[in-house]
């Protein structure tokens, strides 16, 4: 069951500030980009990328963001490949309301993906069971994929 969302201006820059009202499950972060585990996963190993400067469009980014948002994404689909071998990834930005973006930050999505995902109590009852904890998800990605970081 979700909580309910706490009270601040923006999620995502709570969670690059530290603040406590906010749940996070930051993997990694510099000055430039942050790296999360989703809270609510699609799947286990869903990611969240995003920049550091509160920005809502893709086009928004400078050089130096999309420059390191690319080489980013890179290590997080060869830490996920590593850590949990998925058959594909679903890669994606919602922008603006329309879209369903329910976070007024620009993030990036990284959910691994398999072919037989949908089980009976998924397609019944229109809920999905989550068969990792995204906390351990958030601590099994960070050992693989701050190594690969170092240097960034």
């Amino acid at each position: 069951m979700k909580k309910r969302r706490p009270v601040v201006e923006c999620i995502l820059c709570s969670i690059v500030q530290g603040d406590t009202r906010v749940e996070s499950l930051k993997i990694w972060q510099n000055e430039i980009i942050s790296v999360s585990a989703n809270l609510y996963p699609y799947n286990a190993g869903h990611l969240l990328i995003f920049p550091i400067r509160h920005i809502r469009d893709y086009r928004q980014m400078s050089q130096e963001e999309n420059s390191s948002f690319f080489q980013v994404t890179k290590a997080c689909l060869d830490a996920l490949d590593k850590l949990y071998e998925p058959l594909g990834f679903n890669i994606g930005f919602n922008i603006n309301d329309a879209s369903g973006a329910s976070i007024d930050h620009l993030h990036q999505h990284i959910v691994p993906r398999y072919f037989k995902e949908l089980g009976f109590v998924d397609i019944i009852s229109g809920t999905k069971i989550i068969i990792e904890d995204p906390l351990i998800t958030m601590q099994k990605i960070k050992g693989e994929l701050v190594p690969r970081l170092k240097e960034f």
